[in-house]
């Protein structure tokens, strides 16, 4: 007999029951206190029981309930195999499950902090790691968090400028060391805070460069960690991004569903932290991806006309750093990638063409994505010479300007495909030849 579909994820993310109940108790207490539930629940393992049973009915829970059910596990309680009667979902093997690793620290003390290679600690912080690890009194000062916290606006600069993957070993890193400063280190219950934002910080950004190095699974599960982290400690903020990422990897992944369940639960933690426009905008933009990668063009429509509204009511004072990147080009570029999926390839063509003139060069990343989408549309727009020559400069980006990002590579790969059955074209054969050499 199967798994219930809430024990399934209560697994995968290696909680007993009883460990599950004391976190849905505590989040519980939280939502309480902060109105978003009239009457706080209480959570027995008698209770959990009772929702994993393998025989039916399976009691329905109370609205109250529910909510604390569906912010702890991230899906419906119709997902998780609640249902008024007690009937199970029509498919319950459809539900996707993003399954998390153990945080990293709850297995700190199985592996050697710090091993060769790609998790040695940052060489600016390799010289104190000797000294303080086995320090019963090492105090954590406010310079050092600023610190590391510059380290990772640095590294999500670069991942904007070039890609993540030479960023994902180091960020890993100094992930792995602000996890040893929050175990062993002494903090008042300020820096404490700024601590656990601050390995939120580095654990979605791992994800993302993960996801950028072509890592799907480690990224999924770096994406997954972040967000309990966030939603055990009440951090809107890192929830809206871990969410968006999610939700752009689930469109790579042709998880189009998957891309908009992230996208609009995003967009719910957005609210409740009354996020800025280019938030929002960025999430209404992440939505009608999702709805364009299954076909669904009136929806796809309308979360684009939302994103540009957002967008265009301009920037603020609060916007984070993670939607810097969300320019004219780069929303022109996203809009072009919901045309092509859904087979508008002529409009797909004009837009990206656009966005690759209004990109900034130094950003060679993003102008290379948008290239390779570009060439991709011009085949199906039947136009070869435009994609050859956005297919030029794309694998210039990556001999000369320090591209590195495997999913422009990826996209190289596709553009070989659809070039292949004309390669008697002018200047094709050569091409294919240079797709090849970089791509191997």
């Amino acid at each position: 007999m199967s798994r219930s579909p809430m024990r399934a994820v209560r697994e995968s993310r290696n909680r007993t029951q009883s460990k599950a109940v004391d976190e849905l108790n505590s989040l519980a207490e939280r939502l309480a206190a902060e109105g978003r539930v009239s009457k706080r629940p209480t959570f027995t393992v008698r209770q959990m029981s009772k929702w994993e049973s393998e025989t039916r009915p399976r009691p329905y829970p109370h609205p109250d309930t529910r909510v604390v059910l569906e912010l702890y596990f991230q899906r419906s309680v119709e997902e998780l195999g609640l249902r008024p009667g007690g009937e199970d979902p029509p498919d319950s093997s459809a539900v996707p499950v993003v399954t998390p690793v153990p945080l990293i620290e709850q297995s700190a003390a199985a592996v050697p902090l710090f091993a060769r290679g790609d998790q040695d600690p940052p060489p600016w912080l390799a010289q104190t790691t000797t000294d303080v690890a086995s320090s019963a009194d090492w105090k954590i000062a406010e310079d050092e968090v600023e610190l590391l916290r510059e380290a990772a606006d640095d590294m999500d600069a670069q991942d904007q400028q070039f890609g993540g993957n030479r960023l994902w070993r180091p960020t890993r890193a100094h992930l792995l060391w602000v996890h040893h400063m929050i175990d062993r280190g002494i903090y008042d219950e300020q820096l404490g805070q700024q601590l656990h934002a601050l390995a939120g910080k580095f654990t979605t950004s791992l994800g993302w460069f993960s996801y950028d190095a072509g890592l799907h699974t480690q990224a999924r599960q770096y994406f997954s960690e972040a967000l309990n982290a966030a939603m055990l400690t009440g951090d809107d903020v890192l929830s809206s991004r871990t969410l968006s990422n999610m939700a752009r990897q689930a469109v790579d992944l042709n998880k189009g569903r998957e891309a908009i369940r992230f996208a609009r639960l995003a967009q719910t933690h957005a609210e409740m932290w009354s996020a800025p426009t280019r938030v929002t905008a960025l999430l209404a933009i992440r939505e009608a991806q999702g709805h364009a990668r299954v076909g669904d063009r009136f929806n796809c429509e309308s979360a684009i006309k939302r994103a540009w509204k957002e967008w265009e009511r301009g920037t603020d004072d609060r916007d984070p750093d993670w939607t810097t990147f969300l320019n004219q080009a780069e929303l022109v570029c996203l809009e072009g990638m919901c045309r092509l999926d859904l087979g508008q390839t002529a409009r797909a063509q004009k837009l990206l063409a656009q966005s690759e003139k209004l990109q900034d060069v130094a950003h060679s990343r993003n102008r290379g994505m948008c290239l390779g989408r570009l060439a991709t549309a011009a085949i199906g727009a039947g136009d070869i010479d435009h994609s050859v020559d956005a297919t030029r400069k794309a694998i210039g980006l990556i001999r000369t300007a320090g591209m590195s990002s495997a999913r422009a590579v990826q996209q190289l790969k596709i553009v070989h495909d659809g070039l292949a059955p004309h390669h008697r074209a002018r200047g094709v054969g050569d091409l294919l030849e240079e797709i090849r050499a970089v791509v191997a």
